[in-house]
């Protein structure tokens, strides 16, 4: 109970009730008549809050006149709204019962209106506490894969993006407490996500367009990783891990705490990993026996699959009665290997330094804090800025081959007003500015600037029984390039006979250069309801129109792409009729999405469940097509036919071109999960997604996510949890051309901790198996899906520990 809490209730216990002004005090009990404890009591649209006690009571003072709504929520239960009128020099005494969810409902703050998977109209997904430990992983994707409608890009278990709904790269953004992470993990599949989930408390997952709350660039979606490095208080409170993993020899380090006075408040934490080649099963070593598999001891290994990562944090705050202002510092160094690319040599494993690896650099500033004030019109002023410098090296024969560099500022203010005509919600001003740049051999990508003004509204209200949120954005980014290179390659068939040595000599010093200067003005608009139908059950319903300004690459890019063994070529280019690369003449427009969202929910008792299906119209959408030629690629990569692009000639320095177009694409699906509470220590959950990506003229977007379903047992009682995980990922044969179908696997994974206390310090000890059953598995949305399989059967024992 907090000391103001108290406070309030000495107050209230010595004086008579008239002598109080607009209190509420009262106890919160769940539905079997048993007091609820540490259940937040908040009035909405405020920052005044309490929380129970041993006895669930709680007060809360300084309450000014009129209708009041008050959020009640507790872990393992239902949220609770109540509308309360107060007039002045008037206490009121109430309870509150709550209904169990089997359905873990949590807030996200990734969002400045309320929203929790149970409650909002738009779907949201949050993985934290026991379940977020239980599966973070080394890359960000392979940490949220097994949330429904999320997938991962698996690029050799170095690098992963999340996939949501079938949409990564550019159309989902990914966030560090609100502010981009702002690396260059949108531009290729082998570049790592600068995001770190060991030291995270939480990470926020908005499927579906989310772009009122962060710009064109999440079109797709938003996965917000938020920790406490900025802290809002100064309890002191920590957390530490030690891991070991058996299928690389994996060994992770991490920790974090908080701590302070009553007006400073200090953070720190840290992290350590270092992992070998992982082991992959046998069976998948002889269905694609090639070079860029080892055997050491027995076991089968992903070649140059390693990586070694460290980080650290330090932040500060300053508490004050109305909020806290506060910054913090991120250092972030990750070195690993880039498989399946390796350079020259005729034994790529006879010298490590042929080996390609990256060798990533970040080092992060933010700026966090929020005012509540005493006034007529504004109750809030949130305010987060933030600045960036990374830089990725890639590493061939000991020296740097491409450099990539993104330097970003950015600021957001949100400015949340009071009630008004009982509407929540408030108008944010967003600015970000990032000068991205790439040198080197592989530099596809030209330097460029983009910059973006926003300025978006959200609203939100309760009418009865139905809850209406509505907000508008509009946005205004421009693209700079002043030196945007256009070689004279020499494109060919394979098939064409030709002296291709020649034409190569006749052609690539041709090179013209020139400024580019793009504007775009994305307009998004959103509108989403969700009725109270029935006790307990729930129907919502989001319809918005999002606007997305292409990226950079997407429009400029014209070189060989280690990461996905391509030359690429952006949209603002295309093939003459000549059989040369001109400018387009086509306009660049703005992607358009048209998503509609129903969903079914029931929200409190033994049994829960959450029914989504969506459909997404998105004109006007930039994807890379096969133009059949092939150009050089300025290095001798021996191992572009394991890459999924089905070139079965031998023209080892040769790369497949591919141009980005646009065209009119659908996509829909569902995604569904059941929980059902048998016992207070036993619970079963089930769930499915599934997503349809195909151009509407006909025809398969590539790497679309397969279907997938899968249930989970869980015992847990007050010492010992264990969980037993069962995934069924189907055949995914709905392929682009000249893109492979992949065979459908199960996998069966298992984790158990207990609990206990050592040195007056809460301690868990606990082992995870991975792919149980070795089975050999290809994840079909992965570039490396040939030659880098998931791992194979793996254990880790670890022990975390609390203060």
């Amino acid at each position: 109970m907090t000391r103001k809490s108290q406070l309030a209730l000495f107050i209230a216990a010595l004086l008579p009730t008239n002598a109080l002004a607009n209190t509420i005090e009262g106890v919160v009990l769940n539905n079997q008549g048993k007091v609820v404890t540490n259940a937040t009591v908040e009035v909405e649209g405020s920052d005044i809050t309490a929380v129970t006690d041993a006895s669930g009571k709680f007060v809360i003072t300084d309450l000014k006149s009129g209708l009041k709504e008050l959020h009640i929520t507790a872990p393992g239960y239902a949220h609770l709204h109540r509308d309360i009128t107060f007039s002045d020099d008037k206490s009121q005494s109430i309870t509150f019962n709550l209904e169990r969810s089997p359905i873990e409902v949590i807030d996200i703050e990734a969002t400045p209106i309320h929203m929790s998977a149970m409650e909002s109209s738009s779907p949201v997904s949050v993985l934290s506490g026991e379940q977020l430990r239980r599966q973070q992983a080394a890359t960000l994707g392979d940490s949220l894969e097994k949330l429904p409608g999320v997938n991962t890009n698996f690029h050799a278990k170095v690098a992963s993006t999340p996939i949501i709904r079938g949409l990564s790269g550019p159309r989902v953004l990914i966030t560090q407490n609100g502010l981009d992470v702002s690396d260059v993990s949108r531009v290729g599949p082998d570049h790592s996500v600068a995001s770190e989930a060991s030291t995270a408390k939480k990470i926020e997952v908005l499927r579906g367009p989310a772009t009122l709350f962060y710009g064109s660039g999440a079109i797709g979606g938003v996965v917000n990783v938020v920790d406490n490095r900025v802290p809002t208080d100064s309890t002191t409170r920590g957390e530490w891990n030690l891991e070991h993993n058996s299928v690389d020899n994996q060994k992770v380090a991490s920790f974090n705490a908080t701590t302070g006075t009553d007006s400073l408040a200090f953070y720190a934490d840290a992290f350590w990993r270092e992992a070998d080649d992982y082991e992959i099963p046998v069976a998948a070593e002889f269905a694609h026996n090639d070079h860029n598999h080892e055997e050491h001891s027995g076991d089968y290994t992903v070649a140059n699959s390693n990586e070694e990562s460290d980080g650290f944090t330090l932040g500060t705050s300053y508490l004050f009665d109305q909020g806290f202002v506060g910054i913090a510092v991120e250092q972030f160094n990750r070195q690993y290997g880039i498989p399946g690319h390796t350079h020259g040599g005729e034994d790529e494993h006879s010298d490590d330094e042929e080996n390609v690896y990256a060798d990533l650099e970040q080092t992060k500033v933010q700026l966090l804090g929020e005012y509540n004030l005493d006034n007529k019109w504004l109750n809030k002023i949130n305010l987060r800025a933030g600045f960036t410098d990374y830089e990725h090296a890639e590493i061939e024969h000991g020296a740097v081959g491409t450099t990539f560099e993104n330097e970003t500022n950015e600021l957001r203010v949100d400015l949340m007003h009071n009630p008004f005509a009982q509407w929540n919600g408030g108008l944010s001003f967003h600015y970000k500015h990032s000068d991205v740049e790439a040198q080197g051999s592989e530099a596809f990508t030209p330097p460029s600037q983009t910059q973006s003004f926003a300025i978006a509204l959200m609203e939100e209200r309760h009418f009865g029984d139905f809850l209406v949120q509505l907000g508008g954005r509009v946005e205004r980014v421009t693209i700079d390039a002043d030196n945007v290179l256009l070689p004279n390659i020499d494109a060919h068939a394979h098939d064409e006979n030709v002296d291709h040595e020649h034409s190569h000599e006749e052609h690539t010093d041709i090179i013209r250069v020139f400024d580019v200067e793009q504007e775009f003005t994305p307009v998004s608009l959103s509108t989403g309801v969700v009725w109270d139908f029935a006790p307990s059950y729930n129907l919502g319903l989001s319809v918005s129109r999002s606007e997305r300004a292409p990226s950079a690459s997407e429009l400029l890019s014209f070189g060989p792409h280690i990461g996905t063994a391509t030359y690429e070529v952006g949209a603002l280019f295309d093939i003459h009729e000549d059989g040369h690369f001109g400018l387009s003449e086509q306009a660049l427009d703005l992607e358009t999405a048209n998503n509609i969202d129903l969903t079914f929910r029931k929200t409190q008792g033994d049994i829960g469940f959450i029914l989504n299906a969506f459909y997404n119209q998105v004109d006007n959408y930039y994807y890379q097509i096969d133009t059949g030629l092939y150009a050089e690629s300025g290095h001798d990569h021996g191992d572009e036919h394991n890459h999924d692009h089905g070139d079965e000639h031998d023209h080892s320095s040769e790369l497949p071109v591919y141009l980005f177009k646009t065209d009119d694409v659908i996509l829909h699906g569902f995604e569904a999960q059941f929980a059902w509470q048998l016992t207070d220590e036993f619970k079963v959950d089930l769930f499915s997604d599934y997503v349809r990506a195909r151009l509407k003229d006909g025809g398969d977007l590539p790497r679309t996510p397969p279907l997938r379903f899968g249930t989970e047992f869980s015992y847990q009682t007050n010492k010992l949890s264990a969980h037993l995980h069962v995934t069924r990922y189907q055949e995914q044969d709905r392929t682009a051309p000249e893109e492979t179908a992949t065979n459908g696997y199960t996998m069966l994974d298992a984790s158990v901790s207990y609990d206990l206390s050592v040195l007056n310090q809460d301690v868990s000890v606990y082992l995870r198996g991975t792919n149980l059953t070795d089975t050999e598995a290809r994840v079909h949305s992965s570039f490396l899906k040939n030659i880098a399989p998931r791992p194979g059967r793996s254990f880790a024992l670890g022990i975390r520990g609390y203060f």
